[in-house]
């Protein structure tokens, strides 16, 4: 196979990985081809129940919408804007992101299910030594998505970063949607 063929046949898988979608056509990656009109497909990870998908393909007619990073809302107003106490912990300040993430959502017309891509960004806690408390976040997370109410699972990465804007902060995320136009 010549370099350009193997370009070519990487380019789709990775495209399926970046991009992604919701509230459409389900089916596999078997049986989608490329460029299928009104088609999400999400590729779950083969023999796991992890509640994220291993990539998602969406067809070239779908809407997009790019959710800009959200921040944790204030839970205790009386303790320092500052400090961690003012965010709750991990788990608490991402069901409040993802709160916040669907009510901005609802109020364009979009949902939660719609998203295909997510970024985490999450600040260690010191309650897990200084590292980013995965558990927390997973606690979190699961309430939104991959439940009988809401079973669509975006693409997701999760990372650990120095810091965010405020020192109590523990958690920005930022999202894609997409889906197919009535």
């Amino acid at each position: 196979m010549s370099f350009k063929s193997k370009l070519k046949a990487a380019t789709f898988p990775l495209l399926a990985i970046s991009i992604a979608a919701c509230n459409a056509q389900t089916t596999t990656a078997e049986t989608t081809e490329p460029g299928t009109p009104g088609v999400i497909n999400r590729i779950g990870t083969p023999g796991s129940d992890f509640p994220i998908s291993m990539g998602v393909q969406i067809s070239s007619d779908a809407e997009i919408l790019y959710v800009s990073g959200i921040v944790p809302q204030v839970v205790d107003p009386d303790a320092d804007p500052n400090s961690r106490e003012a965010y709750g912990d991990t788990k608490t300040q991402t069901e409040t992101v993802l709160t916040e993430m669907k009510s901005r959502m609802e109020s364009a017309g979009w949902s939660l299910g719609d998203i295909v891509m997510m970024r985490v960004y999450l600040v260690g806690d010191e309650a897990t030594g200084g590292r980013l408390d995965f558990a927390g976040f997973m606690e979190g997370y699961t309430q939104f998505f991959a439940t009988p109410e809401q079973p669509n699972k975006p693409a997701r990465a999760v990372v650990e970063v120095a810091g965010l804007i405020r020192p109590g902060w523990r958690v920005e995320i930022e999202a894609q949607a997409a889906r197919i136009p009535d």
